[in-house]
């Protein structure tokens, strides 16, 4: 619908589509809480990235980002805080929308600065229009961090000092290089 090569949808082969919903029930099934997570703890939704992407920004997390804030695996945050009262209507919209969506493409178009923190830039119009889909569902429950048009990106580092930041910045775009990927799927973590 954009006319973007990089972002468009395109048919996807039945096991790509069930590996996504795999993905969304795995997580969103798993009612044990851990001892360090509120068992009301809000739900977190993700676009999940391809194994080479995923593994490169990993490295990145791992290598940049302070060990205690690291909860998750690198990912694209789509919402912030879902309330924990609509996880069994967030795992059935999100397993419908994996089930309907073809897999959205994306490109990796540089670094963003945070501020205090350096991300991985994505440039993805398509993800953004499944977002507004599941804004829409639950509006009037997003939260004022959640009721926006977010800027895609992955988040690589945070809560630095700006200085190194900057490093960071200057250091990844001489050697970041522009890649289009295909996100793996969503994710519902609580």
């Amino acid at each position: 619908r954009h006319g973007s090569a990089e972002c468009s949808r395109k048919s996807l082969q039945t096991t790509k589509v069930w590996q996504a919903l795999a993905f969304i029930t795995r997580h969103a099934n798993d009612d044990t809480v851990q001892p360090s997570v509120p068992y009301r703890a809000p739900l977190i939704v993700t676009a999940e990235l391809p194994g080479p992407v995923q593994a490169w920004a990993d490295g990145l997390r791992k290598a940049h980002f302070l060990p205690e804030r690291n909860q998750l695996a690198a990912h694209v945050t789509l919402f912030h805080a879902l309330p924990f009262h609509v996880l069994q209507e967030a795992r059935a919209l999100l397993s419908r929308l994996a089930a309907q969506t073809a897999p959205v493409e994306a490109r990796l178009n540089g670094i963003m600065d945070l501020g205090t923190g350096t991300a991985l830039r994505i440039d993805c119009p398509a993800m953004l229009e499944l977002r507004e889909e599941i804004a829409d569902h639950f509006h009037g429950l997003l939260t004022q961090q959640d009721d926006h048009v977010p800027r895609l990106h992955v988040t690589v580092q945070n809560k630095v000092l700006r200085k190194d930041a900057i490093d960071l910045q200057m250091s990844l775009q001489a050697t970041c290089v522009v890649r289009s990927f295909t996100f793996a799927g969503l994710g519902l973590h609580h």
